[in-house]
């Protein structure tokens, strides 16, 4: 009998997946534990072994498209079995899920005032202006309800909002012209449409939006509007661990980078600091003993935030092979949930592309976050006497349900020390 293999949740925060790479056709024999695909999540391409054992009689989702958690991924059975059934069930399963909210929106728009109506026929009686003497073929009419909506099922409705397809520009091919799942997967933009705008034309184009960017808009975006931010500013004498570093990597095999140091000093400063390492959790305050330090790595589609585990206790080069290690593969997509999960401080540096000065919004479930800005050769005053130095700014953006001023004062001035006395992380 047939089995359905569904799109896999890959991690706590996916909620659908775009299918990368299929590693079996229709027709191939799969066995349990083959290499079935490999799936996008909203952080990395991740390899999906198959549970079940069978012919591969459908796939649900083809190469590049992608599909919510839960829907119909492939079908495997026996050779030559039919599916046809199993299909209709799931596409009338999905038509019920949305049925309730298409009702209540029919009926609202049904709840429209004559007046409106009246003007909206009038609107389309209307001729419109032609911009060209070009006669053009006439527009297919979209089939309707009768309230002026759209026909299209609604596992259609949600494909085509998530491409960024127009259901005006669609053909349906189900009864009564209804706009179904396969019209979205075969569709493509008139050749027209793609054609450059003209000198001195308005113009613009769209970009589907990865699931990696809708994680990081839904996540952040729940931050800063939850979590109240405030933030304070330190600027920190870097001679020393300028000294410091190039001292290091006189003697070590794998050379260290100033957000090492970063890394290192931040670790320790931690582990002093408990409210600094903690997290809001609505009825308590989670005080983490352990440092697991995330370090924000930009990639192609967004910023992924691997996870040096008990950086307190680990030494420079230690924390610099680990980075290296994590910023390849997160641009190779394939980190493993693992790698991102279970941070309790998060540390983005900007420096490297000559910023100066910046703030960033705290990554959940962390209390803070640390933003670091380049170093910056500038006269400083010492001893009385203007002489040049080495200035380093950073800013820590605070939860104020957790961490109050003085708090994150403390720790950026135990922070700013241990920079300054690099020994001090050495002993």
């Amino acid at each position: 009998m047939a089995e359905v293999v569904r799109m896999p949740k890959l991690s706590d925060t996916m909620e659908e997946g775009v299918v990368a790479e299929w590693h079996k056709s229709v027709g191939d024999q799969v066995e349990s534990g083959d290499l079935l695909a490999e799936i996008e999540t909203d952080k990395a391409t991740m390899e999906f072994e198959s549970f079940q054992e069978g012919t591969l009689l459908h796939i649900g989702v083809e190469k590049g498209d992608s599909a919510p958690v839960d829907s119909i991924l492939a079908i495997l059975g026996e050779e030559g079995e039919d599916v046809s059934d199993i299909l209709e069930e799931e596409e009338k399963k999905q038509a019920d899920s949305g049925s309730d909210s298409d009702d209540k929106a029919e009926k609202k728009e049904e709840k429209g005032s004559g007046k409106e109506e009246q003007k909206e026929e009038t609107k389309k009686a209307e001729p419109k202006p032609t911009a060209t003497k070009e006669e053009k073929p006439a527009k297919r009419e979209t089939p309707r309800t009768s309230s002026g909506r759209i026909k299209a099922s609604p596992l259609a409705k949600k494909l085509a909002e998530d491409k960024g397809i127009n259901l005006e520009n669609v053909e349906g091919s189900g009864d009564g012209g209804r706009i179904v799942k396969r019209d979205i997967d075969n569709y493509e933009p008139s050749s027209a449409a793609a054609q450059p705008a003209a000198i001195g034309q308005e113009s613009y184009s769209e970009q589907n939006v990865s699931q990696m960017r809708k994680t990081i808009a839904k996540r952040l975006s729940e931050s800063k509007f939850t979590a109240p931010h405030f933030y304070l500013t330190v600027e920190i004498d870097m001679d020393n661990v300028m000294k410091a570093r190039k001292a290091v990597n006189e003697q070590a095999e794998s050379k260290v980078s100033f957000n090492d140091f970063v890394i290192k000093a931040a670790s320790i400063a931690l582990t002093k600091h408990p409210y600094v390492n903690a997290s809001w959790r609505e009825d308590k305050i989670r005080f983490n003993e352990h440092v697991h330090m995330g370090v924000a790595v930009a990639v192609e589609e967004g910023l992924l935030v691997p996870v040096v585990r008990h950086a307190n206790g680990k030494t420079l080069t230690q924390i610099s092979s680990e980075v290296k290690e994590y910023a390849q593969r997160a641009k190779d997509k394939k980190l493993q949930p693992e790698d991102w999960e279970g941070n309790t401080f998060t540390i983005s540096n900007l420096g490297m592309f000559g910023i100066e000065e910046f703030t960033a919004i705290i990554n959940p479930p962390d209390s803070c976050i640390l933003a670091v800005g380049g170093i910056v050769e500038k006269p400083v005053v010492k001893d009385g006497q203007v002489v040049p130095g080495n200035r380093m700014k950073v800013t820590l953006s605070c939860d104020h349900r957790v961490v109050d001023g003085v708090k994150g004062a403390e720790f950026l001035n135990t922070f700013k020390s241990m920079l300054e006395n690099p020994v001090m992380m050495l002993a």
